[in-house]
């Protein structure tokens, strides 16, 4: 595939696709469409496309009548991380350069797509997120407020990135980005892509994005407590597929300390000549160091399943390339003939 960043700095963006995920967005989605671009600065053109989501009401009909480019229908409701991921997919077959993401419940400001995707077309990022103003949103409540800046920040601890929203939608990509993220979760992308974005060492950039009004009640978000513990564990599953030896590194440290101190103090009282009666040391030392041994052997396993999936990633990624190289611009085509027979 084209390098994005030799073509973006050039700023020869061809097309830019704004994907929104939905599912019984009938009634809000008219609004969500009307604040859209169609002209976006250093971008050639500007499509707009609706992953249908299992709706069960007339989303894909009211898509098309108000100007929707491409409508991907999802095989039952299947959950807002896989419709992201179909939309990622669907946008990149269709020669996108750029893919922007938002949500059907406009959400966020439209007129800031042109500052998400700018990043991109300098040539200065992969992956763009749209930072909200958390403190300034009336309808967030403080307990929300509090556990949205915890989250980011753990976020921005595991992934080594500066995101300040991790939860924000409202994202961009270029087309080989979105091609490298592997969405495990079914149920939301934004704080997986991030930890894989880092680990994949892509540029990620976020920027301060404006908010509107809330036009119904969140549907990922139907209770603080589950989502929370929701979160967590994407965060956790997420973190130990990418960084396994970390992981159980750690947890086998914190079983052979103990077992170092209980085994050095036996030793002591041995030396001191009072051995007897302490033996309860050794057996507290020998089963501690077994579990510490147990932690670092999966996380050898663990680190040469994950080679093997890197492996598999690339292998996707170059499947993926490969299949829509067909696709590319006749400028691209024009420039590989030319580089083919210099």
């Amino acid at each position: 595939m084209r390098s994005p960043t030799k073509s973006y700095r050039d700023g020869s963006i061809l097309k830019v696709i704004i994907q929104i995920p939905c599912l019984n967005e009938a009634k809000t989605l008219p609004a969500t469409l009307a604040a859209l671009p169609r002209e976006l600065p250093g971008v050639d053109s500007v499509e707009w496309l609706v992953i249908d989501d299992g709706s069960t009401d007339d989303t894909a009909a009211v898509a098309r009548a108000h100007g929707v480019d491409h409508v991907v229908p999802m095989n039952g409701n299947q959950g807002l991380a896989r419709a992201f991921t179909a939309g990622l997919l669907a946008a990149a077959e269709l020669a996108a350069d750029v893919i922007v993401n938002t949500d059907a419940d406009n959400q966020y400001q439209a007129d800031d797509i042109e500052k998400i995707v700018a990043p991109i077309v300098a040539g200065e990022a992969d992956m763009v997120i749209g930072s909200r103003p958390i403190q300034a949103i009336r309808h967030f409540s403080p307990l929300k407020r509090f556990l949205q800046r915890l989250g980011s920040r753990v976020v921005r601890t595991v992934s080594g990135t500066e995101v300040r929203d991790a939860p924000s939608g409202f994202r961009a990509f270029t087309a080989d980005a979105a091609l490298r993220l592997n969405v495990f979760s079914s149920y939301t992308y934004t704080l997986e892509t991030i930890i894989q974005a880092g680990s994949a060492n892509l540029r990620i950039v976020d920027v301060p994005i404006r908010v509107n009004g809330p036009t119904r009640p969140s549907r990922l978000i139907r209770s603080i407590p589950s989502y929370l513990r929701r979160s967590v564990v994407d965060i956790l599953k997420t973190y130990v597929i990418y960084h396994p030896v970390r992981i159980f590194g750690l947890l086998g440290a914190l079983f052979l300390i103990p077992a170092a101190f209980l085994a050095t103090r036996y030793l002591v009282y041995v030396a001191l000549g009072e051995g007897t009666g302490h033996v309860q040391s050794v057996v507290a030392s020998g089963v501690l160091a077994i579990c510490g041994v147990f932690m670092l052997a999966i996380g050898i396993v663990a680190h040469l399943q994950g080679v093997n999936r890197q492996l598999l990633e690339e292998t996707r990624y170059l499947l993926h390339s490969e299949r829509l190289r067909p696709r590319l611009s006749a400028e691209d085509r024009r420039e590989t003939a030319e580089t083919s027979s210099g």
